[in-house]
């Protein structure tokens, strides 16, 4: 199928790979480019030719989350049932589809992988990073995440700084927490993602469908999805809290450049810094 949202090639023999593209809005997530991820992804796990797939952004980033300015004309890439937290369930239903795809799914991260951009990379099988990349959910200093994935991938301690805060980890300290497999600097970070790529593509790729469910069932047995599922219910609370009507009426009359700037000024990062 045709795409514009994403950018798809095969850098390697039985390796797909799909880029955000883009760049000009840091990658920013609206209805058609997640649509377009998860429908590339979906026709790589479709296709023989296939064994593995890595997902990264073109332009300076990953992705800085999802698009505050919305998706005019956009319709919803796939149906979730309505309701009170519609948004957090569909967008937590989506990513956990790459999860429950047959071949696995490499994260390739560079620059910024915040909020939405971060559950994406979560749901991802394996994550590799630059050593400068930055992950973090700056969101939670006006609502409440969807995807409540910290306390599993880096530990409770960690977490809690990072949903009290909304303060960001760069790639060795999400290696180091566990949210990561790997970091490289940053010129060597593609190459090496590729050849991670080929080792996988070189096994028998019946075992390899077969064994990414082994980690996943029991990540499920343990509680990961019920808990993140759960805490989608967190977020459709935090709608309706103050801080958020605040923020989201300062965007409607400011713009969400200078509403994410005042956001971030106190703390003198994101979109606090200039690009």
């Amino acid at each position: 199928m045709s795409h514009t949202a994403v950018l798809i090639d095969d850098p390697a023999p039985h390796v797909r790979r799909v880029t955000l593209n883009r760049p000009e809005k840091r990658n920013a997530l609206n209805h058609a480019l997640r649509g377009e991820i998860i429908q590339a992804l979906q026709e790589a796990d479709r296709d023989a030719s296939v064994h593995v797939s890595i997902l990264r952004g073109a332009g300076p980033c990953f992705s800085a989350g999802y698009d505050l300015q919305g998706s005019p004309g956009q319709e919803e890439p796939w149906f979730t049932a309505d309701g009170e937290g519609h948004w957090p369930r569909h967008v937590t239903q989506g990513w956990f589809s790459i999860w429950d795809l047959a071949k696995p799914v490499i994260a390739q991260v560079h620059g910024y992988c915040l909020a939405g951009g971060s559950e994406l990379a979560t749901c991802c099988d394996l994550v590799y990073m630059a050593e400068d990349a930055q992950m973090g959910y700056p969101a939670v200093r006006f609502g409440v995440p969807d995807n409540h994935f910290h306390a599993w991938f880096v530990g409770m301690r960690k977490a809690m700084e990072m949903m009290l805060t909304g303060d960001s980890i760069d790639g060795r300290e999400a290696v180091e927490k566990g949210w990561a497999n790997e970091a490289f600097p940053a010129g060597e970070l593609e190459a090496r993602v590729v050849e991670k790529a080929e080792r996988i593509a070189a096994m028998p790729q019946d075992l390899v469908q077969l064994n990414k469910r082994v980690v996943h069932r029991q990540m499920e047995i343990m509680g990961l999805r019920t808990g993140i599922r759960a805490g989608s219910e967190l977020c459709a609370l935090g709608i309706h809290t103050k801080t958020m009507q605040e923020f989201v009426g300062k965007m409607q009359k400011e713009g969400v450049a200078k509403a994410a700037r005042e956001r971030d000024e106190r703390f003198g990062d994101y979109a606090s810094k200039k690009s």
